[in-house]
Formats: structure tokens, sequence, C-alpha cells
């Protein structure tokens, strides 16, 4: 009978290190194949976690974040373009209203998108002036016409071009300093919209180096998927709306399903990376690499709100089951997801030591400001709810979300739990924390660059007494 071990059944031994600054190492490591991340941190795609505010947030820190999929597929889309219009230095596609419409009608345009400013155009799309939410100001007659209040295109500053390609940085920079403008429309000899410069983008961009953004500039991020009912339509208009990464996810990965939906996907969209899992062996690697996975989650039953082991019997402990998994995607250089069962940081360093290219975390982000739901209030503390996408309200709330979803709640035997996490404030402050803690991992061992850790991985055994003095028992 083989010895399985985890997380807290090992350390890492110190090895020399020439490293004089944390600051030194470099934190960048491959996605999938084809995707490379500046930190090696993924949120769940899990409702309790990540939404479009949590996955704008792990793209500016360097990282990714998945879309959850217990959403209509309207709804999950619209939390992509969210995520797409976050952060670009020209909008490629500025939101629009018709030079026809009235007051109200701009209202409501400006709430749907979330947005405060529109370009007017007239019948042939040609830019005629933009309308903000300054020019609404004590306007109370909805039906007033838009024309009487925005500012004209006469009026406006804008930058002639071809194509957006033309349009340099800084450039465009200086022209809106100088001009003292928050926006700048590009349009073309014929007066079409090429564009639009913010201000605000640009802030963004220069707060934001690390960002992980697509060739556009736009920050990316990924959606899950399931393996059956909606996934094609849910997959094609996800990657309409320029999606990046695909997730395949469910809680036994290792099945005919998933093989199926695999080989399907990547036959239908082969330009479009896919991660798939959950498995924690080294044949299940191997059957998902060779449908054509892009990359691997791998983790069954280590998850803080999951009770698959308990329910079912099967699994691997997450250290024994990285190294198996990675074993076998190494081989196919496949870059392999650690799903599940990290607490601190040290974690996500044994994790990455074991051989994974990056980790999948839930309740570590759950009770962040940018999660999904509401904060509670409980004898004075704050709480954010996490629950396991197999526990008993995940499956309940599938019935309103996913096309020909259909469960017997009255035989559904739930593999995972609800609980409650106290709340953590800002997901940068968790981040930076988690980051730190790889850095300082990483000098530990020795190594600048996250694929060099397995090399100088010496992992070591310890007893129940060993964790015990791991962690601060100073008397009081």
């Amino acid at each position: 009978m083989r010895e399985g071990l985890t997380f807290d059944d090992v350390l890492l031994q110190p090895r020399f290190s020439s490293i004089i600054s944390r600051k030194e190492v470099n934190t960048k490591t491959r996605l999938t194949k084809n995707i490379t991340i500046n930190v090696p941190i993924v949120s769940a795609n899990m409702d309790t976690v990540t939404e479009s505010g949590m996955a704008i947030c792990m793209a500016e820190l360097g990282g990714m974040g998945i879309i959850h999929r217990f959403l209509t597929v309207e709804q999950q889309i619209n939390e992509v373009i969210k995520v797409k219009r976050a952060h670009n230095f020209i909008i490629h596609d500025p939101y629009t209203i018709d030079i026809s419409q009235n007051i109200g009608d701009v209202k409501l345009s400006m709430r749907n998108k979330g947005i405060h400013s529109l370009l007017v155009v007239d019948s042939q799309k040609r830019l005629k002036g933009i309308v903000t939410t300054r020019d609404l100001l004590f306007e109370d007659d909805d039906n007033v016409a838009l024309e009487t209040i925005m500012t004209s295109l006469e009026k406006l500053i804008c930058k002639k071009v071809n194509h957006y390609s033309e349009v340099d940085f800084e450039d465009a920079k200086k022209i809106l300093k100088t001009n003292k403008l928050e926006k700048l429309p590009l349009i073309d000899e014929q007066g079409m919209i090429k564009g639009l410069i913010t201000v605000k983008d640009i802030e963004k961009r220069l707060e934001f180096p690390n960002a992980v953004k697509d060739n556009n500039g736009r920050l990316m991020v990924g959606a899950a998927i399931g393996v059956k009912n909606d996934y094609l339509e849910r997959t094609a208009e996800l990657v309409r709306v320029g999606v990046d990464v695909l997730v395949i996810d469910i809680a036994h990965g290792h099945s005919q399903s998933l093989l199926d939906t695999l080989y399907k996907i990547k036959s239908e969209f082969p330009h479009v990376d896919v991660i798939a899992g959950n498995v924690a062996t080294k044949h299940g690697t191997l059957d998902l690499i060779s449908a054509g996975a892009d990359a691997i989650k791998c983790g069954v039953g280590p998850g803080g709100t999951c009770i698959t082991r308990l329910v079912t019997g099967s699994g691997v402990p997450q250290l024994t089951a990285i190294m198996d998994c990675c074993e076998t995607a190494t081989y196919k250089d496949i870059p392999v997801i650690a799903d599940g069962g990290i607490k601190y940081s040290g974690d996500i360093v044994k994790a990455l030591a074991a051989g994974a290219s990056s980790v999948m975390l839930g309740s570590l982000f759950a009770g962040c400001e940018e999660s999904p739901g509401h904060t509670r209030i409980k004898d004075g503390q704050k709480f954010k709810v996490y629950r396991g996408m197999a526990s008993y309200d995940a499956a309940a709330s599938r019935t309103n979300t996913e096309k020909g979803y259909e469960i017997n709640m009255t035989d559904y035997v739930p593999e995972g739990v609800e609980t409650t996490i106290p709340y953590k404030g800002k997901v940068k402050e968790v981040m930076d924390q988690l980051v730190g803690g790889i850095r300082s991992g990483m000098s530990y061992l020795g190594v600048n660059e996250i694929e060099d850790m397995t090399k100088n991985a010496d992992f070591i055994k310890m007893t129940a007494a060993g964790w015990h003095e791991s962690k601060p028992h100073a008397q009081k």
C-alpha cells in the first residue's frame, strides 16, 4: 500500500542561496501551454469566490480569475465583458448611443452598462459628440432630446487615425495632459470611431504594471464550463466575447464525459486554451492531455469545503497527487494547477516545489471584499459565505442558471458544505502576503525562477510534533 502525503506532512529543507533580496526572484509562470501569468495564483471558479470583481483584481495583480459557471450564459458572458473592459489603453469598441435618443435612453444605457459616458453617433455610426453623467445633472425630464445636452463634435478634441494601432502611448498621454482631457476619441477622416482613450485607463496602466493582459491590452480572464446541457452554447458565447481560457471543471475529471467534452471543444475551438480537471493520478493526467488539455487541474477532495473523500472514500492526499500528476504532465510539457488544500503561503511554495506551475485558491479569497455575496455581521464581526460547488445549496442554484439541468434534490448526495469565512478586506492585501511568502520560499530554496524550484526541492517528512513545532507555540 502506497503512502500519501499532504502539505502538513512535509517541509522543504533550506538550500544555499545567493539571493540578496526576495524582490530579485521572478514569479512569472505558465498557467497553460500557451498562457503566462506574472504570479502563480488563480482564484477558484466558485460562486462565492470569483465573478468580475475578483477576476479584475486578480489580473491587475498578476494572476487570473476564473468566472464560475453557476450563472446563466448571458450573466457569465457579461462578467467576462466587465473584466475585458476594465483596462484598455485603447477601447476598441466604445459604447455608443444614437443621436436621436433622449435623456431617459441615456440614463438607462449608462445604468445597464455601469458606465459614466457614451459616444454619440448618427445613423451611419459617425461620431457626433459625447454625453457624460455631468451632462445629466439636474435634468429631470427624461424626454428631453440627447442632442440638446451633449458636447458636440465641434467642441471635442479628437485624434484622427486610420487604425488604432497607429496611436502611441506617450503621444496620447501628452494630448490628454496638454488639453486637460478625460477622454480622447479616435476617428478617421470620415468621422468613423476607431477607438477611445481615457485618463482612467492610462492611470490603471501605470498603477498596475504587473497586470496580466491579452494582445489587445485587456485584462485576461478565464471561465468555467460543465460537461452537459448548455456547455457548447456557453463555450461559443464565451469565446465570442474574448475569454482567454476555459476550465472544464467537474469533481471527477477522469471520466468519459469530460474526455468527450474536452475533445469536442478542442475540435470546435482549437485556438482557445482549455484547463481540464480535476484529477489526482498519472493515468487521469495522461488521458486528459491525450484528449487535448492545455493544463491539468489537480486535486480530488482537498478543498476546505469539500467532503468528497468522506462521502466516496476516494481521493489522493494533495502533495502526492501533485507529484504524480506532474510526473506525467512535465514529460508532456503541460502545466499543472494545484487546486485545493492550501492554507498558508508555505503550502503554495510546497505545491510549486512538488512540480505545480500555479495554484488555485478558494477559501483564502472567499472572505475578501471582491468575492461575490454580501457581508454578514455576527457578534460584531464581519463574515462572508463560502460553499463548495458540490454542496446542497450550490447544486440547488444550478436549476435556475443552467439550461436543461434538472435534479431531484431529495436524492442528491452532496460532496461539499457551506460555511462562513471571516471578512479579510481587499484581495490585494491577501495577495501581497501570499506573493511575499512565495518570494521568501524561493529564496530559501536558492532559486530565481519558479520552474527551477523542483530541482532544488528536498522534502523532509515530519511527525505531528514537527508540525506542532512549526506553528506558533510560545506560552502566553
